[in-house]
């Protein structure tokens, strides 16, 4: 398939796009990665949806290595490569089992998880597949990460769904990667 949006050489960016650009730039990320490529066609979009991400994925009240695996679950709901394989590598060293993503991957439920990571994942996958969380587990995750925490976690699951559409329809390139490929579940 071939790149709908592929990057915009610097010097063919307008004024907008330099400007989103240059901020993303100088935030965590460093440089304007896949999930930003399509989304710097819309320079104040992509600045409004990188604050939240910075926000999302390095400060949420959940925590980084949860944040990863909910970002895991949601690549998989959607088949998305470029997110699975950059964040694979990091959920690994953030201390996500490989069995739980190797599981995560094959669209299957990760047996033997600690309990904050099974909550996790339940909560997103009930989420992805009801458009909803049952009443139990929407109490599981207030309890364990408190309302701040709950929201945190629904709020990673749009962000990442938001990316997951964009560059699904964008058909962006998929970067070089430590992870095995992330493929398609058969029905």
């Amino acid at each position: 398939m071939i790149d709908r949006l592929p990057p915009l050489p610097p010097e063919e960016w307008d004024a907008a796009q330099r400007e989103a650009a240059e901020e993303l730039m100088r935030g965590p990320r460093g440089a304007v990665l896949p999930p930003f490529v399509p989304l710097l066609r819309s320079p104040e979009l992509m600045t409004h949806a990188q604050r939240m991400g910075a926000y999302l994925r390095y400060r949420s009240a959940i925590g980084q290595r949860l944040s990863e695996l909910a970002i895991l679950v949601t690549a998989r709901q959607w088949s998305q490569r470029v997110e699975w394989a950059i964040h694979a590598p990091i959920a690994l060293e953030a201390g996500i089992a490989q069995a739980t993503i190797d599981a995560i991957a094959s669209g299957r439920r990760p047996g033997d998880m600690p309990a904050d990571d099974a909550l996790v994942h339940d909560f997103c996958v009930e989420l992805h597949t009801h458009q909803s969380v049952s009443d139990a587990t929407w109490q599981a995750a207030v309890v364990r990460f408190g309302e701040r925490g709950a929201v945190d976690l629904v709020a990673l699951t749009g962000y990442y769904t938001l990316l997951s559409m964009v560059m699904n329809a964008a058909r962006t390139a998929v970067p070089d990667s430590p992870a095995a490929p992330l493929e398609p579940l058969t029905p």
